[in-house]
């Protein structure tokens, strides 16, 4: 966690219930786990939160980053999916603008 950012029961069980709804999101291929918001590819749902060295593993992102915008921080309108790593290289910034999300998975 950041060093803006608050614990809190609340805030832990946010973070929870926010994980479950987005592994359960079913997405328009049928494929279960809603993707990542900054690059559009799968999250692995089953990574542990505690596994540093995936950075394909869950995190949510502030839209609103925390550190600029601290009255959103457990406002669930400013949360989405995002990989790890992704999150950590947006950091406080605004997304980076890339390509439209990919036809189909290549890999």
């Amino acid at each position: 966690m950041g060093k803006n950012h608050t614990s809190t029961r609340q805030g832990k069980k946010n973070k929870i219930e926010f994980r479950a709804e987005c592994a359960a999101h079913v997405n328009e291929d049928g494929s279960k786990g809603a993707h990542c918001w900054i690059c559009s590819m799968a999250i692995e749902y089953d990574a542990p939160w505690d596994d540093f060295k995936n950075d394909d593993r869950f995190q949510r992102d502030h839209i609103k980053p925390v550190s600029l915008y601290p009255e959103f921080e457990e406002d669930p309108t400013n949360w989405m999916p995002s990989h790890a790593g992704c999150n950590r290289e947006r950091s406080n910034n605004s997304p980076r603008v890339g390509l439209a999300p990919p036809s189909r998975q290549w890999t």
